[in-house]
């Protein structure tokens, strides 16, 4: 009960009348600035906003194959796409061989030890290869290891 009756609006509203009633110059556009700025507040906090969920799209499947092949089709495609995937590998081996001695060419000219920077990047090269299939085989293990568990 003691709370209740520290909190009685009576009092504040009466001296919120005495204040309006003291003759001030300005008591009246103070005022309407006041409520037009306390309104554009509230104004603003109330607008709700609802938002539509999205549409479903519409999908379109584009299929590249025939629907009805069977699996000898499949096996013939995937036959020939793996010779084709060869020929591109060759044609690109055979252009990185060219380009190598191109390399070699000029390395000659500028008087480099060609067989010596061939060796590097052979050992190079082979140190990679040998990551790469510690790190695959590190993967297959732990593969092999969590499907144990």
């Amino acid at each position: 009960m003691r709370l209740i009756s520290r909190l009685n609006p009576t009092e504040g509203i009466g001296d919120f009348w005495a204040y309006i009633r003291r003759p001030q110059p300005y008591r009246w556009p103070i005022l309407g600035l006041s409520v037009l700025m306390t309104g554009t507040l509230l104004f603003w906090v109330f607008q709700e906003k609802y938002y539509l969920p999205p549409e479903r799209p519409q999908v379109t499947y584009i299929t590249t194959f025939a629907p009805g092949r069977t699996d000898e089709e499949i096996m013939a495609s995937n036959r020939a796409n793996q010779a084709r995937q060869d020929a591109l590998a060759a044609e690109q081996a055979e252009r990185e061989e060219i380009r190598r001695e191109i390399y070699r060419t000029l390395g000659r000219a500028s008087g480099m030890d060609v067989e010596k920077i061939e060796r590097e990047a052979a050992e190079a090269r082979a140190r990679e290869a040998a990551a790469e299939a510690e790190r695959r085989e590190a993967l297959i293990g732990d593969s092999i290891a969590e499907r144990a568990e």
